[in-house]
Order: C-alpha cells, then structure tokens, then sequence
C-alpha cells in the first residue's frame, strides 16, 4: 500500500467507473443483490467487450507482472515429470499449474494487496456518491420550496412522499393528474404532471379506474407543439410497453396507432409530399418519426409475449396497425404532388418490414393476419405489389444516366439527413418487397391472389409476380463495386429480389407453386439466351446480376421438383422440340469456360459468373439423370482445360520481394487464383458423384488432384456448404469403386490417415472422451469407439481398390513389434489385426496378461470367441441363406449360452451343413414344355423372341421352382443358339477358336482363379451338381475362356495392376454356368462361345471386357468395368426415383449403392442368393435383357428397405449388405415389378448399354 498513490487511486475509480457504466444496465435489472453478484462473476462469458476495460487490462498486467516468472517455471517443472513417466495427480497441466500457483506465497501476497487497495478505492468512491447524493437532496429540497402550488387535496401524502415511499397510487392521485394535463393549464404544471406520472409504479397506474381516461388524454397531447411534452409522453408510452402487461401497452398501443391515423388524416397537420421529400432535421418530422419508430419496436417485440394473452388483444393490436398503414389521401393526379402516406415512415423506420417478418412467423399470429388482409385490409398488399411494378416500369423505361438517385440507394453507409422523393419511393419498394415476399411464404397469402392494381389491366397471378421479381434482377441498377459493403449490398435491388427468392426457394410448397413453371424458368433464362444469341442481356443487365441468377437456378436445382423442371420441363411428354432449361445453363456454361461471349472479355467478374453457373451444372450432373441429360456437352472436359490453365497461372505468380502496395495486389490475385482453381477442382470433384461421371473424372486426367483436393478439406476439418448435405463421404467411396481411385487416395495419405487414425483409436481410444473411471474390457466384436473408424476404412476398400494397394506385396511377420510401430497401409493392417500367425503379433496387440489368457480362447467363450468362430465358418462355407447355417454372433442368456461347436480344424462340423433338398433332375410339366416347344419354332424371328420371353415370364411366375436342373440347360442352350442365328440379335462379332485341351493344358490360372476353382467344386458337390474330377474340367474350361477373350483384347500400357494381364478375380459367372451345365466342360465352353456374342454378356460376363477391343481406349485405359458406369449408374438413378428413403438412406451412410452392387454381380450372387435364385437372376437376364440386372437389384433394393433404413439409424449399413445374404428373396416374387420397371426405362437403358462401344464423341452425335 506504501506505493500506492492518489494518482494511483484515481486511475482506479476511473477504471471501475467505465466498467459499472458499462454493465450498469444488467446490473440495475437484476432482481436481487446475489442474482447482480452473479452477473458479475460470469460476465465475461455474457460480454464480448470484457478484455477490453481498463481494469480488466491492469489486474492482468498485474497478475502476470507478479505471478509471470513462477507459473513459467511451474510448466516446466510439470512437463518435465511427464516426460519422466510420473504421474501429476491432475488430468492436464493446466490443473497442474493453477492448484501449485493458487498454494504459493506470492499468490496469497497478490491477493491480500489487491484486497486492501480495491477497499480503499471502493470505499473512497462510496463517499464520494453520498455526498453527491447530499447535495442532490439538498438542491431538490430548495427546488420545491420555492413551487407554491400544492399538488395533493386528499389525505395522501405530498407528491415526493407518494412516489417515494407509499406502496399505491391513489385514485384520487390519478384524477388530479388528469386534471394538471389539461391543454389549458400552465405549462409547469403539466410538465410536474407528467414527471409524476412517469416516476408512478406501472402497476399502480394500471390498477386505477381512470387508466383509460388517461389513455384518451395522453393520446389528445400528443399533438402539443411543445417539443419536451411531446417526448415525455412518449418516454411514458415507451416505459408501459417495457415494463407493463399486455393489455396495458395494447390500450397505449391502440391509443397512438389512432393518433397516428387521425394525424395524417388532419388537413391541418403540413405532411410533406412526395416531391418534397422528408427532412428528418425538420422539428415536426422528428416527433413523427419517433411516435412511428416507438410504435415499430413495439411491433417487433409484442409476438415474443402476445400468444400468453387472450387473442382479442392480439387481434386489437393487428387491426390497428392495418388501419393505420392503409390510410390513404385523396391523392393529386400528379405523382410528384403526391401526400405521404403513413406507409412510407414505417418504411423508413424499418426498411426490410421486418415487425410483418414477425408477425407472419407463428400460426397464432398469422392466421389473424392473413384474414385481416383478405377481408378489410387488402389494400395494403395491393398498394405494394403497385409499388413494385412501378418500380419495375421505372427501371425498364429510364435512361442509362436516370439511376433513380440510384447512387444514394447503394452509398455507403453515412448519415443522411434528407430523402429526396426518390428515395422514398425506393424504400417503400424494398419495404413492399419484403411484405410481399414473406406473404407468399404461405399458402394463405398466396390465396390473395389473382389481385387488381389500378391501371392496369387483368389481374396479377402469382406467377405474374414472380415473372416480375425475376425481371427485376436484370432491370435493376447494381451497387457501384467500389461499394460492396455488406449494409450497401443488402439494400441493393438486385440483392433484395434475390433474397426474397431464396426464401421462396428454401420452402418446397412455396417454389412448387411459385417457382417451378416453364414461365417463370424461362424469364430467369432470358439474358442467357440474349448472351449466347450476341446482344445484350436486357438494358442494364451486369454480372452481378448473372451471378444472383445462377445462386436462384442452383437452389432449384438443388432440389428434386426443380431439378426435374431444368432437366425436361414442365410438361415431360411434352413433343416440343425447344431446350429446357438445363440445356440452355449447360450450353451458357461451356460458353463461358471457353471465353466464347464477347461481352465479358477482361471482365474482372467473368471468374465469378463463370464459378456460379458451374454451380447450376454441378447440381445438375452430380445426380445421375442430369448426367445423362449434360453428357453431350462434355462439361468436364471444358472444366478440366480451364483448371490446367489456371494451375499454370498460379505457379507463375511471383513471390513478393518487398513490402510495397504492389505486393498486396499480388497477394490478392495470388489469392483469386488459388480460390478458383479450387472452385475448379470441386466441380471436377463432384462428376464422382454418380458412377458414369467417375469414369468422366478419370478420363481428365485430375483424378489425383480431385481426391487431393477432399484430403485437404478433411485434414483442415472445414464445413461444407448448405447444398452438400452430407459431406464428401460419399464421393470418396465411390473414388474407391475403382481401381485409379484407390491408387489417389493413397497418394493423396488418405488411406494413410484413416488407418493411423483407426490404430490410435484401438490402441489409446478417443483424445476428447475424458476418462473418469477405469473403462470395461470391451466385449462386442467392434468396439464402438473404433467402429466409425473402421466402417470409413471398409467403404475405401473395394474389390479394384484393394487388389492394386495390396498385390505384389508380402506380409511383413516381423519376429517383433515396437510400441511405437503404427501402420500406415492395408497390408500393415492385415498383417497386425487379421492374421495372427505369431506370437510377436499377438504381444503386440494384447497387453501381456491378455496375451496369457489369449491361448485359452478355444476353451472359454467368450464374445471375441464367437466372433472368431461366425468368421472361420462363413470363410469356409459357400451358399445362399437356405443353403449355410452360421453360427449366431453373441451368447444367449441361458444354461447354455453357445450351443454350437467351435470349429478350429477341418472338416467342418455337420451342423453347419443345411439338409436342403439336393438336385432332383428335370420335372415333367406342361408349361415347361410349352416353353421348350415355343424354342423349337421359329418362323417369324421377332414374334419368336417374344413368345419365349411370354412363356418364360408365365413360368417364372406360376412355376418357378421348374426352372432349374436340367430344365435351366436346355432352356439357356436353345434360347441362346437361336438368337445368335439372328444378326439382328447379335452385339459382338463371331471370333474363329480352334484352340484345343492340349492347346491349354499347360498354362497357368493366377492363384485366386484356383482358390475359386476349390470353391466351387465344393459348392457344386455340396448341391449334387458336380461329381469328381470336375476341379480339371473347371479348370480346362477357364484356360479356354482367358485364351479366347485374349483374342478379342487390345494392348495396352497402363501403371494400374488390373491391367497388366488377364482379369484380376475369379470368373464366377463361368463358375456358374459350369455348374448349371453340371459340370460339362464341352457344353459349357460352347454355350459360352455362343453367349459372347451377345450384348447380355457385357454385363454378366465381367471378363468378357477386360481390356477388350470393343471397347473405346480411354474407357479401356480407365480401369472401369461397363457394369460399373452403365449398369450400377442406372440402378442408382432407378433406386433415387423409386425408392427414395433407401437412396437417401446411403448417402447418409456414406456408402454407395453401386459399390455393393457391383460387388453382388461381379460375384454372381455368390453367398447372397441360394443357387435356384442364382440360376434365375441368370435365366431372367439371359431371356429378357441385359437391363433385367438393373431391375433385379433395384427388387433387391425393395426388398431390403426396411432393414436399410433400420442399419443407417444403428450406423452399420455397410456392414449388413456386405456380410448379410438376401434373406427371402426371390426373383420370381419380384418379376411383376420389374416388368413395370422395364415399361417404363427400357428404352433408356438398352441404349445405353447399346453404346459402351462408342467413344465419347460418338456418344455426342449418336444421343443428340
């Protein structure tokens, strides 16, 4: 305290001063004294100012220069013991830090000398306010002895007393106060009249009986030409409507609603006309726009209390305010000379009509609103909508230099004392705007309509309207650039009209009815087909104003009903030959990335303009229909162009060197650049939105930079925008499906981050899950902490993704592992968590009492015990649902917890094995033979192809367990013999093999052909189908198959590992009719040979493309399969259009849908189908089409949905479709709804897979 000085202390008072100045309003509106301590206990988590008062800055400089050098040294000493092993008692160092400094002496020093000196000070202005207060009373006390008027006649006591001390205010109090504020009484009077009135408890002023009289009398004084009577009044008004109950500020709200509208309709009262304009420094105009201000804050505040109170109040405050703003004039004929209505002081008051924003926001209130409007006051939304189409013809018909003082609208923000008339007329527009905009939010509002404005013809429909706003955006003058702050720009017109549409975008009933008709498209389209035909988009069409275009068509895009309209219009079976609207952005886009329209050359906003119709084409052909509609324009290879220009662009950019104003230009275009090139990556991105705009995305070559691009994004952990609802998941794996895909995202370290990721989870758990109690050892399979981790790695790990990260490469089986040693790859992973062939292996996982115990695991169960033992068993057994018993996945509660043996050695145990009934041989039955007679006559060839397919339908459909056996043999061997006799029929030409057993003999099949050879024979002799020695006949006939398609393949340098040789996998569609041949070699290969010719065998028979010559190179060079971007591509769109949840029920997951597919048919519903569904999903394709596959999978779809949505909520979708098999379905079941399905897409679909032989540029010419 010795160095403490009155300077010192002065600076202090004068610190805590601006802090209780500034907290003074939270403090003197708490209830109680503790409730204010507790303000100022947390205040700074209530105030963002709170690091900025004086006194805050001086305790912390305090602190620090006190404290400073001990808290370093306490760090250090707590960091170094952590890094010794010990333990620091606390759960960070922080808490370390904080509970050692808070038991020092220095720290018990501080705060007894801050103590002392804050009392001295505190107690120093304590004085310092009671003799302030001395003085006050004392001034008061001279002040009234010199007034000679008394002011009480009752047994009250005098008027200081009253209000200072009693607990009511006196009826008689009340009267006399009536009295003294009588028009005729002296002015000092009146005004003590009314300072008392304003000092009285509010609820002793409700609660008198002449509350309404004062009401009547406060209202009648409000026109006093005294100024400061006038503001009282409304300091009073203002009081009550803070602090009084509703029906109180109902009664003064209504009071000066009505004084307002007796005002304007006085002939004595001088209101400005529009010519005039409106000075606000004017005395008159003052006192208006208060009286208008307080009752628009009013507006604003009563929806917050008014639906706790009887709805007549409500409904009084509502119609008095329409009253009041449909006042009208008796207007001159003469614009210019025009009386201001009340209207347009609301709107300068509250320019965006933000207390009507309110009011319509909650039905209670609405609905009054809404019925008020339609049955007295529709002529406020008449007067408005009036408004904006005079606003509209002014802009369309004025000169380039008439900007409608345009420039002051878009100025910046300053204070402005005066509005030209202009001005006005441009506010009420915005004001009517916004009205007009939140009223077609709903659907009562927008029953308003049709309207009649006064001359004009007609009426005005909604879609009128909304042609209207949408003209608007072009009409409109534009804020100049160097006015772009964020107040100018949203008061900007053009601005404005936008976000009024966006809102009626955002709500779907509302843009179905008001947004999403050809009309309304069209007008929004219009500058574009103005631009592309080489004139002017309108008058004063900018880039700003494309660029509002572009944000409204990419929110109609974004949205399924406006996707749909930009894609085929309104009418879909419409014959019309004019291009929607998808067609016209798609055409303006490419125009644009190849610099092919004039108008904007060396235009600093083209990047932007062009950014923002690419956004229109990337909701468009991120989906799989809108693909198919943007395919002829070849959009990705246009943003690819304009992405390798912009890359060489920004390696170009020099370094700054100096500081100088040159280096922030630099800076800033190095930034454009950088930015844009990004916006270029993402739309290439999202052509891996579906799986044809894959094969699109590595056919340009940035595959490697995309994929780059998403790791980034997830590595800085940055937010997507609003219309990516669900992230990059998705895109990620679908990059996955292929094997370009895989080998990107383990360039880009994705794989290496989500595997690190994964074994930091297993080994240490979460980083932000605090650890209060020792966890449980967990006993589910998957703990749940690790599963996300786990479930994101198997969404990259495809079967085209995982052969080229893991061929070629040997498992390490170190003889030890080190605590510190984490993979970093797939193979790490195999070799650390799935194969355990050692004992380095096990002590590296487990700690070292689990590894004892862990040698015990085949005598106790446990649940990692029957989790091993469902995989060894699934492993080991091939079938459908019927055809494999496995074991169940967790214990039963009972006596006997697991029943079922463990299964650690071969053979399998039989209880594994299903007794389902075995091959019986062929059934005689009449539909059957009508269906082989119809194979043996063949006289017309189309009716012939018909007939069969009649049949086989009719039997798939009665009789579908006829359909196997040897039934299925002669059925396929006849059925196909016949359609390849036909040219017509046949896809691929006749290939010459005289290759011979002994020709093949002696290569060799690659290791997983010979794996799925031993499979198959099992499977077959498990079923009766097979018989011994079928394994070398399986054999011979797949050596047959790779010399045969060899013939038909092309040579090809490629870095991925797919291609370098013969198909990676096993075939298992000759496996299949290997053992539906049962087992004959010679009919197997012949029916094959046969069978290559048709289009059906592109998509069944997956090796018969790999690296063919029919196909084009860059799809060859790809690594992508006709199944993949042809077949899945359309089970995805089926799937979106007919089976919504599921479709969206991926997403969500982040899985895709043609992944899984794409698994099932490469497999041939191996595992997933019994073998007589097997044979159908063969038969059904073979005789009704290749576009049958797509059908069958959108059944299975179908089929599955309730157990989809079920695994998306429980987040383990992918785990379920790939290890579950199809349980209960049947194609036979399902065949009536693919027949619709085929009604109603066949023609798309056979097309397409009609042109997998096409280059891209072929495809152009052949689709347009």
């Amino acid at each position: 305290m010795a160095n403490f000085s009155s300077e010192d202390q002065a600076m202090l008072q004068a610190m805590l001063r601006q802090l209780f100045q500034s907290v003074k309003e939270k403090i003197t509106g708490a209830p109680s004294l503790e409730c204010a301590e507790e303000i100022l206990l947390h205040l700074e988590e209530t105030d963002e100012n709170f690091h900025n008062y004086e006194f805050v800055k001086y305790l912390r400089q305090h602190i620090g220069n006190t404290l400073g050098s001990m808290i370093e040294e306490e760090m250090e000493k707590c960091t170094s013991d952590q890094n010794q092993g010990e333990e620091c008692g606390c759960d960070t160092v922080v808490q370390q830090v904080t509970k050692r400094t808070q038991e020092s002496k220095e720290y018990k020093e501080m705060m007894h000398y801050l103590k002392n000196i804050m009392i001295a000070v505190v107690e120093s202005m304590i004085n310092k306010f009671e003799e302030d207060e001395a003085r006050n009373q004392e001034r008061q006390k001279k002040i009234q002895k010199e007034k000679s008027r008394s002011y009480c006649t009752d047994n009250c006591s005098d008027s200081d007393s009253s209000f200072s001390q009693s607990y009511k205010f006196c009826q008689g109090k009340l009267q006399l106060i009536l009295d003294q504020l009588d028009p005729g009484q002296p002015k000092e009077v009146r005004y003590e009249a009314l300072q008392t009135l304003c000092s009285a408890p509010p609820s002793d002023v409700l609660n008198c009986e002449n509350w309404t009289t004062l009401c009547e009398k406060l209202t009648v004084s409000l026109s006093d030409p005294d100024p400061v009577f006038s503001d009282r009044i409304l300091k009073f008004c203002a009081q009550t409507f803070s602090l009084s109950p509703l029906h109180m500020t109902k009664e003064i709200y209504t009071s000066l609603a009505k004084y307002l509208e007796s005002y304007f309709l006085s002939r004595e009262n001088h209101i400005p006309t529009l010519s005039a304009g409106v000075d606000i420094t004017n005395p008159n105009m003052t006192r208006l726009l208060k009286k208008v201000r307080l009752l628009n804050e009013y507006q604003k505040e009563a929806p917050s209390f008014w639906i706790r109170h009887p709805e007549k109040h409500m409904e009084e405050i509502v119609e008095s305010t329409l009253s009041l703003l449909t006042v009208k004039h008796d207007q001159s004929h003469v614009v210019s000379q025009k009386i201001l209505d009340p209207i347009y002081f609301f709107a300068l008051v509250d320019t965006k009509a933000v207390w009507f924003k309110k009011w319509m926001h909650a039905r209670y209130s609405r609905t009054t609103v809404l019925r008020l409007l339609e049955k007295k006051y529709k002529s406020l939304v008449t007067t408005a909508i009036q408004q904006c189409v005079q606003y509209f013809e002014l802009c369309k018909t004025r000169k380039a230099d008439e900007t409608l003082g345009h420039s002051k609208h878009c100025r910046n923000k300053q204070k402005t004392f005066y509005y030209l008339g202009q001005e006005l007329q441009y506010i009420y527009f915005i004001h009517s705007l916004c009205l007009v905009g939140r009223l077609l939010m709903y659907k009562q509002g927008r029953k308003l309509f049709p309207i009649k404005l006064k001359n004009k013809k007609g009426l005005v429909s909604l879609i009128d309207l909304l042609v209207l706003f949408t003209q608007l955006i072009y009409y409109s003058p534009s804020c100049p650039k160097m006015t772009s702050a964020a107040h100018s720009e949203n008061y900007s017109p053009v601005s404005m009209v936008t976000e009024v549409l966006w809102i009626l975008c955002d709500q779907k009933e509302c843009a179905v009815e008001c947004l999403y008709n050809n009309i309304v498209i069209e007008t929004l389209l219009q500058p574009i087909h103005n631009l592309m035909k080489g004139n002017e988009a309108s008058p004063n069409c900018s880039e700003t104003a494309l660029i509002h275009i572009a944000g409204i068509l990419a929110r109609i895009a974004s949205v399924e009903e406006g996707l749909i309209l930009l894609l085929y219009g309104a009418n879909m079976n419409s014959s019309e030959e004019s291009p929607t609207g998808a067609h016209i952005i798609a055409q303006f886009s490419k125009k644009l990335l190849d610099e092919d329209i004039s108008v904007f050359s060396g235009s600093e906003m083209l990047p932007v303009v062009k950014g923002a119709f690419i956004s229109v084409c990337r909701h468009i052909y991120s989906t799989c229909e809108g693909l198919q509609v943007l395919i002829t324009y070849n959009l990705h290879e246009s943003i690819a162009k304009a992405w390798k220009k912009t890359s060489l662009l920004s390696e170009r950019i020099p370094t700054p060197v100096e500081v100088s104003d040159s280096v922030s230009s630099v800076s800033q275009e190095s930034q454009n650049i950088m930015a844009w090139e990004d916006n270029l990556l993402d739309d290439l991105l999202h052509f891996a939105a579906t799986p044809k705009g894959l094969l699109l995305l590595q056919r340009t070559g940035a595959i490697n930079e995309c994929v780059t691009f998403i790791f980034n994004r997830y590595a800085k952990k940055l937010q997507v925008s609003r219309h990516k609802k669900f992230g990059y998941g998705v895109l990620v794996t679908r990059v996955a499906s292929t094997a370009a895909g895989g080998i990107a995202l383990k360039k880009s370290g994705f794989i290496n981050e989500l595997i690190t990721e994964l074994w930091s989870n297993l080994e240490y758990g979460r980083d932000d899950v605090r650890v209060t109690h020792p966890r449980t050892t967990p006993v589910d399979p998957i703990d749940r902490s690790c599963q996300k981790s786990f479930l994101a790695l198997a969404n990259l790990l495809s079967y085209p993704a995982i052969y080229e990260l893991v061929r070629n490469q040997d498992l390490s089986n170190k003889t030890e592992y080190s605590l510190r040693e984490v993979p970093t790859c797939v193979i790490d992973i195999i070799d650390r968590l799935i194969i355990l062939n050692s004992e380095a292996k096990i002590r590296s996982l487990f700690n070292y009492e689990q590894s004892h115990i862990f040698g015990l695991r085949d005598f106790i169960i446990d649940g990692l015990s029957v989790e091993r033992n469902h995989v060894l068993v699934r492993i080991n057994l091939v079938g459908g649902p019927l055809e494999r018993i496995l074991p169940p996945r967790i214990l039963k509660k009972s006596d006997n917890p697991y029943p079922w043996p463990m299964f650690s050695s071969y053979p399998l145990p039989n209880c594994y094995l299903s007794d389902i009934t075995r091959n019986a041989g062929i059934k005689q039955d009449n539909d059957l033979d009508k269906l082989l007679l119809c194979l043996k006559v063949s006289d017309k060839q189309t009716e012939w192809i018909e007939n069969c397919r009649r049949q086989f339908c009719k039997m798939m459909k009665a009789k579908p367990d006829i359909i196997s056996g040897e039934a299925v043999v002669e059925l396929l061997e006849k059925f196909v013999l016949h359609l390849t006799e036909s040219p017509s029929e046949c896809y691929f030409p006749s290939v010459e093999y005289t290759a011979t057993d002994a020709n093949v003999k002696n290569e060799s099949l690659s290791s997983v052909q010979q794996l799925g050879i031993k499979m198959t024979v099992r499977y077959g002799k498990f079923l009766n189908l097979l018989k011994d020695g079928a394994e070398n006949d399986l054999t011979l006939v797949l050596k047959h198959c790779e010399r045969f398609l060899k013939q038909q393949q092309t040579s090809i340098k490629s870095s991925l590992l797919c291609l370098q040789g013969n198909y990676a996998g096993h075939d298992w569609f000759v496996s299949s009719l290997f053992m539906i041949m049962l087992g004959d070699k010679e009919k197997t290969f012949q029916f094959l040979r046969q069978f290559s010719r048709l289009l059906t065998s592109a998509f069944l028979w997956l090796p018969r493309l790999h690296i063919s010559s029919y196909l084009p190179n860059d799809t060859v060079e790809s690594g992508i399969h006709p199944v993949y971007f042809c077949s899945t591509h359309y089970i995805e769109m089926l799937l979106k259009a007919e089976l919504p949840l599921v479709f969206s029920a991926f997403h969500m997951s982040g899985f895709a849908p043609s992944q899984i597919c794409l698994q099932w048919i490469t497999q041939c519903f191996w595992n997933y189908l019994d073998w007589i569904e097997i044979c159908h999903y063969i038969a059904t394709c073979v005789f009704l089409g290749p576009d049958y596959q797509v059908y069958i999978c959108i059944a299975i779809f179908k089929h599955l949905q309730q157990d989809i949505l079920q695994h998306t909520q429980t987040q383990d979708l992918q785990v379920f479709l790939k290890e579950e098999a199809l349980h209960g379905f049947r194609v036979s079941d399902y065949l009536e709804y693919m027949e619709i399905l085929e009604q109603n897409y066949r023609t798309v679909l056979l097309k397409d897979m009609r042109n997998i032989r096409l280059q891209s540029t072929q495809i152009m010419r052949h689709t347009v």
